[in-house]
């Protein structure tokens, strides 16, 4: 009779861990943690962008004052789309710090800022991939409307239909995430239901 040797498996009792293991890995959880302030700092440079987009708007504004006297109706409409167009990037710009920071870095306490926006701290991260994209689309399309009212001064059918195109991929690519989103938000309730 020959007899198996039996596995013998640690009860719960009986595993002891390494403490000398438990504290490395402790300190390499804590580092990676940690890591995420990394971040910050880029951020600060997106707020740093926005000063210089607000010299930009600004220069665009006195030239547009400047000139409005004697522009044409076309030539006043452009200059209100690329005001829009600047503030709309600015928009973006504040989208990316605040969503980006307070999903990636640290949340933000709102409390003691009566005029807080409230989507600021409940962006998720397919939100921001959602409000990004529909800024990129307006800002797109805007280029688009720019080219298309400057048509009888310097009309290029190829730049024209390069920024057409741009923009249709911009549009796709913007419906294709969202239905993407969608899809995984019906499977995990799917699952969530079951």
């Amino acid at each position: 009779m020959t007899s198996e040797p039996s596995e013998h498996r640690p009860s719960p009792a009986e595993y002891r861990p390494n403490p000398k293991l438990k504290r490395a890995e402790h300190a390499f959880e804590s580092l990676l943690f940690n890591s995420r302030w990394l971040m910050a700092p880029f951020y600060l440079g997106l707020v740093i962008s926005l000063l210089v987009l607000l010299f930009k708007f600004v220069a665009l504004l006195v030239e547009f004052i400047a000139h409005a006297a004697l522009a044409k109706e076309s030539d006043i409409i452009l200059g209100v789309l690329s005001l829009i167009d600047v503030s709309l990037t600015g928009n973006l710009v504040l989208i990316v710090v605040f969503s980006g920071y307070e999903n990636f870095v640290s949340r933000i306490d709102p409390r003691g800022h009566p005029d807080w926006p409230e989507w600021m701290t409940k962006v998720d991260f397919a939100g921001l991939k959602q409000k990004l994209l529909a800024s990129i689309v307006a800002i797109s399309a805007i280029q688009v409307l720019k080219a298309f009212m400057n048509i009888d001064v310097a009309f290029d059918a190829q730049k024209l239909a390069w920024l057409a195109g741009i923009h249709l991929v911009f549009v796709v690519s913007t419906l294709l995430i969202v239905w993407s989103d969608r899809l995984g938000d019906h499977g995990a309730s799917d699952k969530a239901g079951h």
